[in-house]
């Protein structure tokens, strides 16, 4: 990069026929200028120019450097300029795995607007919680939620989102449930939980700086949010559950909140690649995740 950058002042100072107006042309220091093309002289072993007080003229190996290098800064600026147009008018197939409720819920209602925004870029959307290879199974990015584990030095973790999460229920199970006035009373309840872990689940809500850990159960464990907020509106349990889809639900009476002074920890969101060095549409992609998802960070 030293090297090409040189020969593009080389060519500044041929072109110009003298060092002044070429600096002036660069906007950089004279004195910086001249040093530079006599680092470049030195490094090649030739002398490029002869100078005088007068003029600033070519050598006869100046004559054939310059000609063979005005071509390739040309190409140069050529492969610049073709690379910003296509960072501003970006293409391509974009792969990305994301959970499901997370595409469904928080992305799919802006996905037109990006769409429209990009149109030549085409998606390959897998929507499944499973661990993927960016690599060997070709994706560009993954988003998941909650803390990503330990990845490969080759991989980069961004966090894009902070989700809020909150406990509710349909007011046909409350209406024959016992009382639910603090988070002890969850012991009492049915709870859809959230995880695969055989029915059974530790809960922690906080409220100003108390915070309480309660262990709690039912009949229905599940992996899908969707899932699970669907169990709790047909009156099935207390579930957790948060974003739009919730806030749907509260707006057809379908769910109501408990416990509304407590809450769960955020859960995080992070967009998973392979290097910082990403084609320009996975990293609008990733910028346009986290412009979704920050609307739903203020509670319900």
């Amino acid at each position: 990069m030293s090297l090409l950058s040189s020969m593009e002042l080389f060519v500044a100072v041929a072109n110009a026929k003298g060092f002044r107006r070429a600096a002036e042309t660069l906007d950089m220091p004279n004195s910086t200028l001249s040093r530079r093309i006599s680092e470049l002289e030195k490094e090649i072993g030739v002398r490029l120019f002869h100078r005088s007080t007068r003029k600033v003229e070519l050598t006869e190996t100046g004559q054939a450097y310059f000609r063979r290098c005005e071509s390739i800064v040309r190409e140069a600026r050529l492969a610049h300029e073709s690379l910003q147009e296509l960072a501003e008018h970006p293409t391509g197939t974009l792969r990305v795995s994301m959970p499901v409720d997370l595409a469904i819920s928080y992305l799919a209602p802006s996905l037109k607007a990006f769409s429209a925004q990009y149109p030549q870029i085409d998606f390959e959307m897998d929507l499944t919680p499973r661990r993927v290879d960016l690599v060997a199974d070709g994706f560009d990015c993954a988003i998941r939620i909650g803390t990503p584990p330990p990845t490969p030095s080759t991989l980069i973790a961004r966090q894009v989102g902070l989700l809020p999460r909150h406990l509710f229920a349909s007011p046909e199970y409350l209406r024959g449930a016992p009382p639910l006035e603090h988070p002890n009373d969850l012991v009492n309840h049915q709870c859809i939980i959230p995880f695969p872990v055989g029915g059974r689940a530790q809960w922690t809500l906080s409220s100003h700086k108390k915070t309480v850990t309660v262990d709690v159960g039912g009949r229905y464990a599940t992996n899908n949010i969707g899932m699970c907020r669907k169990l709790a509106s047909l009156g099935l349990g207390v579930a957790i559950s948060a974003g739009p889809e919730a806030a749907g639900e509260l707006e057809r009476d379908h769910l109501q909140r408990v416990l509304p002074e407590w809450d769960f920890a955020p859960v995080p969101v992070y967009a998973i690649i392979e290097s910082r060095l990403i084609p320009s549409r996975v990293r609008l992609f990733i910028d346009f995740v986290q412009a979704s998802l920050r609307g739903y960070s203020a509670p319900l």
